[in-house]
């Protein structure tokens, strides 16, 4: 992100990538209900960009398929992300990533919760009180500046070998 003067996290430890999904038949095939799952869920997610690194979540280890949890049918979304440290102080910035990531990319009927993982955040209960309600998200997502950090977390980025 450019205008970051200093990095919390200078020195981030750069974790392995998930091996990419697999699709069989039945996954395309339009005629068979496809409930959506907890890859799935991680799968939209994994490729955030980080706010201080030209690294995605993934990369940082940030968010983890197994702290990702579906029930499809109650429409319920739970994602736990683990800041890089646990004075970060772009918690807040991430959380709200994930959750915008994920209110633009599901059907409405599901209830998204974005939440620190226990333990792993200094200020976990203030952030998670800020990214479970919906009031200050709308508010926060109002702020043009703001809303253009998020939208530079969520936009893809080409392979360098694809880059003009």
């Amino acid at each position: 992100m450019s205008g970051v003067t200093h990095l919390a996290n200078e020195n981030p430890h750069i974790f392995q990538r998930s091996k990419e999904r697999l699709w069989t038949a039945e996954e395309e095939d339009e005629d068979i209900a496809d409930p959506i799952d907890d890859r799935e869920i991680f799968d939209l997610i994994k490729s955030i960009n980080d706010p201080e690194h030209p690294l995605s979540l993934e990369d940082l280890n940030v968010v983890e398929q197994v702290r990702v949890h579906v029930n499809d049918p109650e429409g319920s979304v739970i994602v736990e992300f683990t800041p890089t440290i646990p004075h970060c102080s772009m918690a807040t910035l991430i959380g709200l990533s994930i959750k915008v990531k994920l209110l633009r990319s599901l059907p409405n009927r599901f209830k998204v919760d974005v939440h620190i993982t226990p333990g792993t955040h200094a200020t976990e209960d203030a952030v998670n009180k800020q990214l479970a309600d919906k009031e200050r998200v709308a508010a926060a997502l109002e702020n043009t500046q703001l809303l253009e950090v998020v939208n530079q977390c969520l936009a893809s980025k080409l392979p360098t070998n694809l880059m003009p």
